[in-house]
Formats: structure tokens, sequence, C-alpha cells
């Protein structure tokens, strides 16, 4: 028994030392190996470029992995201490390594017959994250194991938990409990209560499966156990446990749509800069802070007032009928993964898709998910009396009984009106705007963009019509034009004859092409001044201008006010037949509104790296000894392209279209305003320009496939109410100003017959403003008989 005893001590100790030597050539095998984990005190993971508005609040975030890294001094000791109690409970005694755990998890893998359970510290799954590949082998494990255990002899155990807490993933894209809390909560994570500590800290086993969108009932089951956990280790009592499991909880969803980013096409258009200037990588990974010009409050206005004025538009010419009609088999697979992926009612005013399903006394009844409403029978007026039709009958629209029959199974918008107080919610029809709309407004003082809508949707068309739209701007072109004239010698007060004019061109094959330009109200006016002729938009008068003052000049004229995009130079220019996008009239408008100085429409103010340095910025005092290296000062161009008297002029011939002309929708603003009407011949574009001192705002509204508007959808009917719309909420609280009047401006009493001087007694007179030394010297009075020069412009010279 002795010798047998002392063999197996022998066999043993043999034994013992053979694992030792194992376990030591294993650990020096695969130490020269591994990484350092001294690497770990400059942690720098990928983290969220956020783009800020004006005011600094967020407008977009672009990252990978959705990641905010704080201090653990700003967590509150509730969740350390829950994601400790329910992911590694002896983490403040254990040097990495606890070896109980892992024998636990050992003899677990070993029945599986492979590695099922990891038995990981926090320090442990530290190392895999931030050192070594996920893959779940034995050997990733001893080296993980050989990690852990130096990184508690480099790091303290709060560096630890702030490598833990910043690096985990705990679901929705979220890395890390700040993006999380914001994720979850909507909120900075030293504002959790213990409820939603507790939370998260059930998340990191598995995010999904314990997600509280996907499973709220598996989601605080999680949570009990976490706060379970906490009160066993001493953390909480059992009170404080029981109370905050009960513990209503407020989900805050960061998927809001426009209104977390009421800003999408602006955000694309600094997203895009951003990857074009710094890459990819560091637009996505390397946490830019980037400070812009948009003004959350004249954005929002912006986005309502081009989503109201389509849908109004829309609405003024009928229902088209209903997305779809479904089977009966479709509706239900439609209505149950629509019940499957909400969370929550539709809120009222919300807009859903719903199937009709029949109908009774109320009205046609609709399902959406799993609820069901009701669509009053004349609820729509703009459609017409709702009916409901035969199940397998078309759609069908009866235009002399004013009634619009939709059969059951008909796939239809509508928007939730009212759900309290009524036994099932009141809706109302609606449908999705064929047609497309833009705006832009900046200020004109230093070109920054303050809204931008490039469309009624961008979840469904990220088409920036703004900037990359291109469409033939009708009248709105004219005040450029009549600024070239102004520099040509023409006057406010200047007459030109408004009759008919005809064209003929031999084309290359030797046939003769007429051209009868006509205006838009088919009549002519005869003797008219130029502000009459831009009040009301006269486009032979205006032709005539474009003749005598030169294709050529006019087009480089156009493009010293800053339009870029190709001018067609025939007399077809005159009535804006050429494209340019709303950003370029903008501009130009903007030189009027700024007394002859063109500035570049910016959007980036500063931008910030992730450390806090700046690596561009508009202000000077942001590089006190120069821009670095990496650095750069964002110069404000400006540039003098038009002198003070001819801005002051146009900008005054604008506020005469505003007062008595095509432009008097902006009368509505109560303020000084300047603003000129567009509409192309074939009514397939709408437009509404112009400005206030402080403002420059331009409005458009067509088909992105060209189609007409429609019989009457003019600039100002179709273009004007969402300029309008916007402006009045945009300088609610803008001072009222006057705009500025150069000092050598001549006020002189006219007769707007003539155009000539008449004694202020006059009865018929008009006060009409002149650039220095071009005021007419000659009365009214004294001229029996009027010489024109030409058929069309009267000899300003002989008159003076």
């Amino acid at each position: 028994m002795k010798k047998l005893l002392r063999n197996f001590l022998l066999l043993a100790s043999a034994a013992s030392l053979l694992a030792i030597l194992a376990l030591a050539s294993a650990y020096f095998y695969f130490s020269s190996s591994l990484p350092r984990v001294d690497t770990l005190e400059d942690y720098s993971p990928p983290i969220i470029t956020s783009v800020y508005s004006f005011d600094g609040r967020v407008l977009a975030e672009y990252a990978h992995e959705r990641r905010i890294v704080v201090p653990v001094t700003s967590m509150p000791p509730h969740l350390i201490q829950a994601f400790v109690a329910a992911e590694d409970a002896h983490f403040f005694q254990h040097r990495g390594i606890n070896f109980l755990s892992i024998l636990r998890a050992a003899l677990k893998n070993v029945r599986a017959g492979g590695i099922r359970q990891g038995g990981s510290t926090i320090t442990q799954q530290v190392a895999k994250s931030l050192l070594l590949s996920p893959e779940k082998t034995f050997t990733r494990k001893f080296k993980e194991a050989i990690l852990a255990w130096r990184m508690e002899n480099a790091l303290s155990k709060e560096g630890i938990l702030y490598l833990y807490l910043n690096q985990i993933y705990l679901g929705h894209a979220s890395y890390g409990v700040e993006a999380a809390s914001q994720t979850y909560f909507g909120k900075p994570v030293n504002q959790l209560t213990l409820a939603e500590c507790a939370l998260l800290a059930g998340l990191p086993q598995a995010p999904s499966r314990y997600s509280p969108y996907r499973n709220l009932q598996r989601a605080r089951e999680r949570q009990r156990y976490v706060l379970g956990r906490m009160a066993k280790e001493g953390y909480i009592t059992a009170a404080e446990a029981e109370e905050a499991a009960l513990a209503e909880l407020t989900l805050q969803p960061r998927s809001a749509g426009d209104d977390k980013n009421p800003a999408p096409y602006f955000s694309e258009q600094v997203r895009r800069y951003l990857e074009q200037t710094y890459g990819e990588e560091l637009l996505y990974q390397g946490g830019l802070k980037v400070f812009t010009t948009l003004d959350i409050h004249m954005q929002r206005a912006a986005r309502q007032a081009v989503r109201l004025n389509l849908e109004d538009y829309d609405r003024r010419h009928g229902y088209r009928g209903p997305e779809n009609i479904l089977t009966p088999t479709e509706t239900e697979i439609f209505l149950a993964a629509q019940k499957s992926s909400w969370n929550q009612p539709p809120q009222e005013g919300s807009i859903v898709e719903g199937v009709v399903t029949g109908s009774d006394k109320t009205g046609l009844l609709v399902r959406f998910g799993p609820f069901q409403g009701y669509l009053g029978e004349k609820s729509t007026p703009w459609a017409g009396v709702l009916g409901l039709a035969k199940e397998g009958a078309p759609f069908r629209l009866d235009r002399n009984r004013n009634t619009v029959w939709l059969p059951p199974g008909a796939l239809i918008l509508v928007r939730i009106v009212k759900t309290s107080g009524e036994d099932r919610p009141l809706l109302r029809l609606e449908q999705r705007p064929d047609a497309q709309s833009c705006l832009v407004a900046l200020d004109p003082a230093n070109g920054q963009i303050k809204a931008m809508v490039g469309g009624y949707d961008f979840a469904e068309s990220q088409f920036n019509r703004v900037v990359q739209g291109y469409r033939q701007p009708g009248s709105a072109f004219k005040p450029i034009l009549y600024a070239a004239a102004l520099d040509k010698g023409y006057t406010p007060a200047s007459i030109i004859l408004d009759t008919p004019i005809v064209f003929k061109e031999r084309k290359p094959g030797g046939k003769i092409v007429t051209w009868k330009p006509q205006n838009y109200s088919q009549r002519f006016s005869g003797p008219t001044t130029l502000r009459k002729a831009l009040t009301h938009s006269y486009n032979v008068v205006t032709i005539k201008i474009l003749q005598d003052i030169g294709v050529n000049y006019a087009a480089n004229y156009a493009a010293k006010l800053g339009i870029e995009s190709p001018i067609f130079k025939d007399l077809t220019m005159a009535l804006g037949s050429s494209a340019l996008s709303p950003m370029e009239l903008a501009t130009a408008f903007s030189v009027f509104a700024n007394g002859g100085i063109r500035i570049t429409p910016s959007y980036i103010v500063k931008i910030l790296d992730r450390n806090g340095q700046v690596l561009e910025s508009t202000d000077p005092a942001d590089f006190p000894n120069g821009p670095g290296e990496g650095q750069r000062l964002i110069e404000v161009k400006r540039e003098r392209v038009l002198s003070p008297e001819t801005a002051y002029l146009v900008t005054n011939l604008m506020e005469s279209v505003v007062r008595e002309g095509t432009g008097s929708r902006a009368k509505a603003l109560k303020r000084p305003a300047a603003a000129k009407t567009g509409t192309t011949n074939d009514l397939k574009d709408a437009w509404f320009a112009g400005f206030v001192p402080q403002l420059v705002a331009v409005s458009w509204i067509g088909f992105d496939q060209g189609e007409p508007l429609g019989k009457g959808e003019t600039g100002s009917r179709a273009a004007a109410p969402a300029w309008v719309a916007f402006m009045k909420e945009a300088v609610k609280d803008l001072p009222v100003r006057q705009f500025a009047v150069p000092d050598t401006i001549e006020f002189r009493p006219v007769d707007p017959t003539t155009g000539l001087l008449t004694p202020e007694d006059s009865g018929s007179l008009t006060v009409e403003a002149f650039a220095p030394g071009t005021a007419p010297s000659r009365f009214a009075l004294d001229e029996s008989t009027l010489r024109a020069r030409d058929f069309f412009r009267l000899d300003m010279e002989n008159l003076r």
C-alpha cells in the first residue's frame, strides 16, 4: 500500500510538474505574440461624428459603431454596480481571472463537446474585445487569460471599467453605455434611474433578445434578474430592488424620422463634404464635431411649409386612387406584418397605411395593424364623398356625383385625426404628392444657409432639388436682366413700348420659323415704365430690353451674380429658358439684398476632431498663430459685383412686385419685402424668390419628370404659399427693417405715363428712385410729342 501510495504521489507530482511546465511553455509560447496591454492607455475607439445646428443641437450622426465615450465619473454608481453584479460579481476581488467561473464553464463545455460558455470576467471581455479576435477556441481563451492578468497589473479597476462600459455592444447599433442610454431612454447616462441602469446591464448577454423594443416583457424579466443580483451583492436593498422592478420605463426610440433630424438634405450635403475632405474612415470612426449654419427653428418652418404646400397643391388636383387593392389573404399578411413592426399605437397626426374592410353608419372602416378606425363619408371634401364599392370591384371615381368608390382591400393612406374619446380612431384620407418641391433660405450678409428642404420626403427621394435640381426659372430670372439694364443706362422710369413683336429665323434646312412672344395675360399695355414691366412681369418688354442690352452682356452679368449654369445666349433668356438651381437663384438674389456684394453660400462654421482641436473654422480667432498643419481657415469670400445703387434699385423694383404685382402674397409678412414670381410657359415649373433685409428664400415646385403642374398653377399660386408660410415663421423674431437706401440715391416725382418729371402738386405722380445723374431733367408738361430712338425704347437722352 505504501509503495502504491508513493507511486501515486510520484505520478501526481510528475503530472503537476508536467502541467506547470506545459502551462509555462504555453505562456512563453503565446506571450511573445500577444499585443501589448499598455496600448489600452491610449484607448481611442471608433466614435460618432456629430453634426450640429448653429445653436448646438444635434442634427445627424455618422458612425459604423454608434459610440459616445464618457468617463467613469459621469456614470451613476448604480450603473457600474448593475453591470458588475450581472456580469462579474467578483470583479473588485479577482486579478483578471476567476478560476471558479472558468472551472464551472469548462465542465459545461466538456459536456457540450465544445466552447459553449466562456466564464469570462469583465477584464477578459475587454481583452477579447480590444486585443483579440472573437472566435471561440481554447487557444483564444488562454490568450485572453494572460492578457487579463497583464491588464490587471497595468490598469486600475476604474480604468478597466472605463474600457468595458464604453466598448460593450448593447443593441440597436449602440456601443457603450452613453450611446445605449440615448438609444433606449433619450437622455445622457448620468441621468439614468436605478430601474434604467438595471435594464441596460441586462443587455450584454443577448442585446437583441433582451431589447425592450423587441420584447419588453423579456427585457423586464432580465431587469429583475439584474436587480436581484444587485440585492444579493449588497449594492441595494430588497425593497429598492422591488421598487425599481415596478417602476415605469419610458422608452424614447431614436428612430424618430424627421423629428430627430429635421434637415436630412442639409445633413447629407455636410456628409458628402466630410467624406470628400477627410475620407470615409475619419467620417465614420473619427468622432468629428461639425458645427453648421443651420437654424433649427427656420428649418422646421421650411419643412412644414414645403410639405403642407405640396399637399395642398396635390388636393387641388383630386384623389388619384388607392395605392393597391389587396386580396383577403394579402390583407391579413399586410396587417400582421404591420402589427409586428409597431411597438405602440400611432399618434394623432401621424400618417399610416390602412386597408378598407367595410362600412357602417359612421363611414368606411379601415384597419391598420391591430387597430380599426373609420373615415366619415364626407370627411375628405377635396377627394369627394367616400363610398364602399362591391368586393372585387375596381376603384372608381364618379366626378359627376363627386363620389370616390373604394372596394374592400383598398390600400390607402390615412391620417390619425383623433383617438381620445373615440371607440375607434377618427381617420382622414391622404395621398402622397406626385409633385416635388424645395426651399432654401440664407443670410445675405454672410451667405450662411439657414434652411434647406430638398424634397417632400428624404426617405423616399434623396435627390436634393436645391442644389441638384436644374429647372427653368421663368420670370424669376427677370430681376437679373433688369439689373443688367439699369447698369446699361435704363432707369425705373424708362418707357418701353409693350407692343407685339415678331421674330423670324431661317433654320439650316431653309425653313423660316416665326416667334411671336406673348405676355401671360395675352394683352399689351403700350408705353410702359420699366418698373411697371417688372411689377406685372411683362414678357415682351423684357425681351425688348434684352435685345437692346445684348444677350452676351446679360449672360456675363448673370454669371457675376452667381449663376454658374450655362445660359442660352438668345432672346429666350428673357423668359428664363436656361435651367439653373434654386441655390444659384438664391445666391443671385442675395447680391441685391446685400447691397451688391456677392458671398458664396456656406453651411459649415467649424469642425473639431475628437480631441477638440479645430480643423476648420470661419473664425480667425480659432487660429491665433495662423492655421497649423491639418488646419484651415474657411474664408468667406466677399466680392462687390454691383454698385450699391443698382442693388438698391433692383430691390426697390422688386418691392413693387410685392406691393402691386404678382408677388402680392408676400404682403402677408407685414414688413418690407422684395420678391419675384416665376412660371414657365408650359407651367412645368413654378417659383417664388424674394427677401427681407435679413433673409433670402427661394421656393420651387414642379414634377421631377417635367409634367405640367396644371391650369393656373403659377408661381403666385403654386410656389408662393410655401415661401410666405416659411418667411412668416422665420422672421417672426427678427426686427422689422427697411431696405437700406444709399445716400447717393435720388428721388424725383415723375409722370408714370411719360417717365418725365412732374410738379409735386400734380394729380398723378410717382416718386421714383434714380441712381445719381440718371433722373430726367425735363418735365412732362413741356413735351408735346415723344420721339422714339427705336421702336421699343424712347430717346432718354433728349428727354433729360
